[in-house]
């Protein structure tokens, strides 16, 4: 990996360390709100009793928990840059009493296994941060045994995805944010139809299938929505540290005012959509 791609790398390392705190309190609200894409990876994945399961990008533990919980005789390695990420995926596996859970810190681009480990691979919401995803791909196809199952999912588009561009469309009204360079890691990256599809294809995977997945950020209320944004959603606190006091205030006043427009009634339950992407090895 040359220089510049190390070094995105490393800030994402870091960005998501620094906000495992709030992953950690927001965790039930935000393990909530992925299920539907969890499911629809494990659905694909068609889990087997037996089966050694990598789950990449893993977070706070999910799918890798729940796949866990489905089997008898396997196991499940959860990977994550961030190793304060994977302590709380530790004590959610220990909450749960689940013994064939392990986690281990690296790079999806330097996977630390031998060829053909896993007989599945799980992501949820990693392709759009890692710094090569064509390598990330051919990494995860690596590890996968001979007729080996891989499943990840990307947001849609911010078309689809009020419950971020509420919020963003507001920033970037009162600021002047500078454009992240084409193809940086973000939450969008990966929305075009068939992106990861060709990127799965390319490695070596056939049999592949796309689907669509929608949920609801159920808040409940503004004032909710608004300290999850700020405690969970990096793109979010990164333009409100740059904004001074006064600016900060007219932006909650005014994401307020469009969310109370689009949920009049107080129910704040946020529109999201996402796209589930399966491929198997030959």
């Amino acid at each position: 990996m040359d220089l510049q791609l190390e070094q995105i790398r490393d800030q994402q390392k870091a960005s998501w360390n620094n906000f495992s705190p709030g992953w950690k309190k927001w965790d039930d609200l935000t393990m909530d709100f992925l299920k539907p894409m969890g499911d629809e990876i494990i659905r694909l994945l068609k889990i087997r009793d037996d089966d050694r399961v990598l789950d990449v990008a893993a977070g706070t533990g999910e799918p890798g928990l729940t796949i866990a919980s489905m089997l008898t005789s396997g196991r499940v390695i959860s990977t994550d840059l961030a190793e304060g990420m994977l302590a709380v995926a530790q004590e959610n596996a220990a909450r749960r009493n689940l013994t064939n859970f392990d986690t281990q810190v690296c790079d999806v681009c330097e996977l630390p296994f031998e060829d053909n480990t896993f007989d599945a691979v799980s992501c949820r919401f990693g392709f759009m941060f890692f710094p090569d995803m064509r390598l990330a791909a051919q990494e995860m196809v690596r590890v996968l045994k001979p007729g080996g199952r891989l499943a990840t999912s990307v947001w849609n588009g911010p078309d689809k995805n009020f419950w971020v561009t509420a919020t963003m469309s507001v920033i970037n009204k009162h600021m002047q944010l500078p454009s992240p360079p084409a193809g940086a890691p973000g939450m969008f990256r990966c929305a075009q139809p068939g992106l990861i599809a060709d990127l799965f294809a390319e490695a070596g995977l056939t049999n592949l299938v796309e689907t669509e997945v929608n949920s609801k950020l159920n808040v409940g209320s503004f004032e909710v929505y608004w300290r999850f944004m700020n405690d969970v959603v990096a793109p979010v606190v990164g333009a409100l540290s740059k904004a001074d006091d006064a600016q900060k205030a007219q932006i909650q006043a005014d994401v307020f005012d469009l969310i109370q427009q689009k949920y009049p009634d107080g129910n704040v339950r946020i529109d999201a959509s996402a796209r589930v992407i399966y491929g198997e090895k030959a």
